[in-house]
């Protein structure tokens, strides 16, 4: 089959609200589809996107395992395409939350309460006399553009709310990428949509409460468990599904690669794929662990947990009973983050908030912004 294909620079300029002239450089792929002896262009920021997106096309028109024209697919469709990438890449819990935040993008919408809407989202309930929007699922995605997308994230968030409107466009963004990659539909620019609602600022603790809290740390028994997060930057299912074979001690490196759910189970995944990751172990946090390994509570008598539940205690010289297991997120907080931070006298904040004073406390020092994007 003779197949012409060639890759071209074009650059579109945009005048901001401010009156300054911006230019993108773009790269287009310029082709006929064999299908249909239509031109075709696809558009890529990066050359080496372009390349191979091209070498890819060649080699389906080699062996006649074409994509979908995209011409034919609709929302819906790439939505579940996209869907299915994810699977197995997140927690099923988050894949949970790609979904329900997906039926916004797909639709039908059901007019009426937040109730009625998650109990049909949740159950298929559909309430007598009830009335739907119909949203994007059904146009094809060489129909969507910038308006109807803004159309569709004000109703969305007329309806359910600026947050899940804001979430959904998010999904939208990432769907719509996947499917000008996947199947060559050119994605509409994305409606810069100004925030609906102010966004709380989360509250983290200073660098001199950080390094007070770490000082304490090293003189409590069970410290470990509350410093970990600003030495770490861990989240706290990360930290709480830490084994001590993922402690390596002679690399000095911890390595991150699963997740703890509410309930104590594991799940081999992390929040996304760029959290599958080494942290390096600090000179601080290296004597720690070794200090806590000696007094850390066994499961039958063997090492697994690093932050283990401690169990009961018993009358001495009997030890705790039941410890070594897991520790549920929960008890984390009631028994050793919380107390910690009342009796030094520090402001409440969340464990979570522990990453932020980890990534600012890396950006204070000079690290490399790409660096600590890694190992957060």
């Amino acid at each position: 089959m003779n197949f012409r294909a060639q890759i071209t620079k074009r650059v579109r300029r945009r005048k901001l609200r401010s009156g300054e002239t911006v230019e993108q450089l773009r790269y287009v792929l310029n082709y006929r589809d064999p299908r249909t002896g239509e031109r075709e262009q696809r558009f890529f920021e990066r050359q080496k996107d372009a390349q191979a997106a091209l070498g890819k096309l060649a080699a389906a028109i080699e062996t006649n395992t074409f994509a979908p024209n995209a011409k034919t697919i609709t929302v819906a469709h790439a939505v579940d395409a996209w869907l299915a990438t994810r699977e197995g890449a997140v927690k099923p819990v988050t894949l949970q939350g790609y979904r329900q935040s997906c039926k916004l993008i797909v639709g039908p919408l059901l007019v009426g309460g937040g109730q009625a809407r998650q109990r049909h989202a949740w159950r298929g309930e559909k309430p007598d006399g009830a009335t739907f929007h119909p949203l994007l699922g059904k146009v094809k995605l060489t129909d969507v553009t910038t308006a109807m997308i803004r159309a569709w994230h004000k109703l969305i968030a007329e309806e359910a709310g600026a947050y899940s409107a804001n979430r959904a466009k998010m999904f939208l963004k990432g769907v719509l990428a996947f499917a000008e990659e996947e199947y060559g539909a050119r994605a509409p620019t994305m409606p810069t949509i100004g925030r609906t609602r102010q966004k709380v600022k989360k509250v983290v603790l200073q660098p001199e409460q950080v390094a007070q809290l770490i000082a304490a740390a090293q003189h409590d028994e069970r410290g470990v468990y509350y410093a970990f997060p600003f030495l770490a930057g861990t989240r706290p299912s990360e930290q709480l599904a830490l084994h001590w074979e993922d402690v390596d001690f002679e690399r000095n490196l911890i390595r991150i690669h699963r997740m703890q759910e509410r309930d104590g189970s594991l799940t081999n995944v992390t929040k996304t794929d760029a959290g599958m990751r080494e942290v390096p172990m600090s000179a601080t946090l290296r004597r720690m662990l070794l200090d806590w390994r000696v007094r850390c509570p066994r499961l039958e008598g063997q090492l697994v947990r690093v932050f283990p539940a401690p169990g009961v205690m018993r009358a001495w010289p009997l030890p705790r009973e039941g410890g070594g297991g897991p520790l549920i997120y929960n008890n984390f907080r009631a028994r050793f983050w919380s107390p910690a931070l009342k009796r030094l006298g520090l402001p409440y904040v969340t464990p979570h908030s522990a990453r932020h004073s980890f990534i600012s406390t890396l950006q204070a020092q000079g690290v490399e912004v790409g660096l600590v994007a890694k190992l957060a």
